[in-house]
């Protein structure tokens, strides 16, 4: 293979990957396939993918599971693929971290379209100079995704941890749940938002429960913000 561009496409149907491997090679795009979630695990390790195509429903690992254990080591970008009957999974597949959903059935011109732009998005993240935010013993490293209170490592996952930077880059400013969506997924959900609410109370699980001159806020019927009451602020 050349320096084209990888994506790996996991799904059990041969069909996905004859159409999406003939769109996106005339795109430029190298590719592999893997069948079932134990292929698409031990491909990506392997191959190490530039962007991943996987699909919820697959034989002997399913799509939630590959992606979690994706998630443990690594930020590459996760497309997942989705029946439009299974709503709650594209909530959890938020949560755990994808970038994006396609719903089936989909044509493979949009598909393409949604891997350049969340490609696009993502070397954009990486090519930004590296951003500390500090509050007092807070600091989050968006560079490495790395979230310390008092040197203390906080185990955020690589959503939470963009959550949190976009509203502590940002203090006092009131972000609706949309727009949360619109800036961290980096498309808007359709008016559902249960996918930033449950994040934001996981951020808050993880934080410590004592005051500690900071906090993220509920703005009733708008959506949330981070909200300092003393110390100097420091970027």
């Amino acid at each position: 293979m050349g320096t084209n561009q990888l994506i790996l496409i996991c799904d059990d149907q041969h069909i996905i990957h004859e159409t999406l491997g003939a769109y996106l090679a005339n795109e430029g795009f190298d590719t592999v396939s893997a069948y079932d979630g134990e292929q698409a695990i031990a491909m990506f390790n392997s191959k190490k993918p530039d962007l991943i195509i996987l699909d919820i429903m697959m034989p002997k690992k399913n799509g939630m599971d590959v992606c979690r254990e994706i998630r443990q080591t690594s930020h590459t970008p996760i497309i997942m693929l989705t029946a439009k009957s299974e709503e709650i999974d594209r909530v959890l597949g938020l949560e755990l971290g994808a970038d994006d959903y396609i719903i089936k059935p989909f044509s493979s011109r949009e598909v393409v379209a949604r891997v350049k732009a969340v490609l696009r998005r993502f070397s954009q993240q990486q090519e930004e100079p590296t951003q500390v935010i500090r509050y007092g013993g807070l600091e989050i490293n968006i560079n490495n995704y790395d979230v310390r209170l008092d040197g203390e490592r906080l185990p955020l996952t690589p959503k939470e941890v963009e959550i949190f930077q976009l509203l502590a880059s940002h203090p006092g400013k009131v972000y609706s749940r949309e727009k949360i969506l619109s800036l961290v997924w980096g498309y808007d959900y359709f008016g559902d938002t249960r996918a930033v609410d449950t994040q934001i109370k996981r951020i808050r699980q993880k934080l410590p429960q004592e005051d500690v001159g900071w906090a993220i806020k509920t703005v009733y019927g708008v959506g949330y913000r981070f909200e300092v009451y003393n110390g100097d602020e420091e970027q």
